[in-house]
């Protein structure tokens, strides 16, 4: 699709895809749970948009150097969403516990606020697919970039 692959490509185009789905979160959160502040929504629409930041950066490293590895896109971006999101669940449990409740009800089977886990790892793997399909991966992408200069 581009027709010099780099890794400043690589990190556009995941920080755009994690864009589009803060931005669906930002624009999701008054329909489904309209007592989430503000604050809460531009939370979310900056964190997908920095998990896609790393998610492109990450996209350097197709070899786990200490384990001795492959570490392929869909590793990568399960890996890296999941790991986010379960990062953001530590530092706002109870928003997302009550949000969750809100969506779900008391009994509801996905209250639980580690469901985001899940969802993360979604998000990651479809950032890091279609990054990895349209700028490629391996480090030869930030060989790339050095040799442009």
């Amino acid at each position: 699709m581009f027709e010099k692959k780099s890794l400043m490509t690589r990190i556009a185009v995941a920080k755009g895809l994690g864009f589009v789905f803060g931005i669906i979160a930002f624009a999701a959160m008054p329909v489904f749970a309209p007592e989430s502040g503000a604050m809460f929504r531009w939370g979310l629409l900056f964190w997908y948009t920095t998990m896609g930041a790393m998610i492109g950066l990450f996209g350097v490293f197709d070899w786990h150097p200490l384990l001795r590895l492959p570490m392929p896109w869909w590793f990568r971006g399960l890996f890296l969403g999941g790991w986010l999101n379960l990062l953001l669940v530590f530092l706002m449990y109870d928003d997302l516990a009550l949000m969750m409740v809100g969506f779900f009800g008391e009994d509801g089977l996905f209250r639980s606020p580690l469901w985001f886990v899940v969802d993360g790892a979604i998000a990651g793997l479809l950032i890091d697919w279609i990054a990895t399909k349209t700028t490629g991966e391996g480090p030869q992408i930030a060989m790339n970039d050095q040799s442009s200069r």
